[in-house]
């Protein structure tokens, strides 16, 4: 149920000013009220769609497309949650010539392999639609030499770690705002009784985005685009700083819940419903502001009262500590028809964004989205956040070949998978990433 994306045809990653990012086309971020489009029974048919979303984000998608369904009656869109398998599935799919419709792809890069081989089905048609409603950087990122072939619909901020808020107030600890920080916090929530990390180890993804993070907070923006586009290699200095820095984190296996086994055990929504669902299991979740849906449709824990969110914590002063780290899903199609065009307008409206900002744990660059669409306080504030911070890098793994950096249990993956399980051997770590890295440029996959 990944997340995530870069941003061109190429592999390096790309910072652009937020406020680039949510700029309406007349040069100003906007919130608007949504009007539902007229019903229209001219369009049928149908749409497959191919996505990650499982769980509560599939049942927010079937919000969205409910609320298609009032608009266009006529077109059944179906849905297939795939989850991080969707890369592996979509290209088998591909090769044997039979793709879905559409695709949500989490991964910008497989989007721009996709495009060169002539597997995509441009958008222009939705041109009109989606400048009404994203600013130019937006439009930018799902176009593709020089043609409009995604919709970004739904983005993440990443830089970010979810709290328990009556844990923190039974140990008397305080949201850390810097790592020494929140290494003193965990020690003191360990010393009252409740592990202080709950880690979805079993999602490899949720370990990049650890590591992400703390290589963004270390070394700030220059080396991490560096790192990403494998300029630098994953042999590195800087990379073995930043393993032995998240090391302290995933070594502290008595302060994990479930220690190690667990770890790997949990996936995502484990993760967050052990630390936030009652009796809590762990105090601290490391994830995107999708957290929040998780928390929202699974636990009772409430707003402010029973969970709170903070950005990640700093590590090296002036190392780019305002950034943020973001992830994404691109809407793409294989094939072009009266239904599936329709679909896609529709998504780039309000109406469509605000049908999933109601279930909480959604962002986007829509800047005619209401805030009275987001259903407390927290998703409110995560959206404006999204949209006022000052510089964005995307996900890093997502910005590489989809066989390093997004494929289940290989690559990246299933290498900080080995790494959560053993994280003393950080050279053997980064010496299995480098030739991972290395083999997938290669090979272009």
């Amino acid at each position: 149920m990944k997340k995530r994306y870069i941003v061109s045809a190429g592999i390096a990653a790309l910072v652009i000013p937020l406020s680039v990012l949510v700029a309406a086309p007349g040069g100003s971020a906007k919130t608007g009220t949504a009007k539902t489009p007229a019903r229209n029974t001219a369009v049928s048919g149908s749409v497959s769609f191919d996505g990650v979303w499982t769980g509560s984000e599939a049942a927010a998608f079937g919000k969205v497309i409910a609320a298609f369904n009032k608009v266009y009656p006529d077109v059944k869109v179906k849905y297939n949650p795939l989850g991080n398998n969707l890369p592996t599935v979509l290209s088998t799919a591909i090769a044997g010539g039979n793709p879905p419709d559409m695709a949500d792809i989490a991964q910008p890069g497989y989007v721009s392999q996709l495009v060169s081989q002539g597997k995509l089905q441009p958008i222009t048609y939705a041109n009109a639609a989606i400048s009404a409603n994203f600013g130019p950087g937006w439009k930018a990122i799902g176009t593709f030499n020089g043609k409009l072939y995604a919709l970004v619909f739904k983005a993440s901020n990443k830089s970010l770690y979810w709290y328990n808020v009556p844990d923190f107030k039974a140990a008397g600890a305080k949201p850390p705002k810097t790592f020494s920080q929140l290494l003193s916090t965990a020690q003191t929530l360990k010393a009252s009784g409740i592990p202080a990390y709950s880690i979805g180890g079993a999602d490899g993804w949720t370990l990049t985005d650890l590591f992400e993070n703390i290589y963004l907070r270390t070394f700030g923006l220059a080396k991490y685009n560096l790192l990403t586009a494998h300029k630098i290699k994953w042999t590195d200095p800087t990379v073995i700083t930043a393993l032995k820095t998240m090391g302290k984190i995933l070594g502290d296996t008595s302060n994990i819940n479930g220690g190690t086994s667990g770890a790997l055990q949990y996936v995502f929504n484990d993760s967050v419903t052990n630390a936030f669902g009652s009796p809590s299991k762990a105090a601290i979740v490391f994830e995107a502001d999708f957290v929040s849906g998780v928390i929202t449709s699974s636990t009772k824990s409430k707003a402010i009262t029973g969970f709170n969110v903070a950005p990640f914590p700093s590590i090296t002063p002036g190392a780019d500590a305002s950034a943020v780290e973001i992830s994404g899903d691109l809407f793409v199609t294989f094939r072009d028809n009266p239904a599936i065009e329709a679909f896609v307008k529709f998504l780039a409206t309000p109406a469509a964004a605000n049908a999933w900002a109601a279930q909480g744990g959604f962002a986007t660059g829509n800047h005619n989205v209401s805030l009275s669409a987001f259903p407390d306080v927290i998703d409110k504030a995560n959206q404006v956040a999204l949209k006022s911070a000052t510089q964005v890098v995307f996900d890093m793994s997502d910005a590489q070949p989809a066989a390093f950096g997004a494929t289940t249990g290989q690559g990246e993956w299933g290498i900080f998978q080995t790494f959560l399980r053993n994280p003393s051997n950080v050279t053997g770590t980064a010496q299995a990433l480098e030739k991972a890295a290395t083999a997938a440029y290669k090979s272009g996959k």
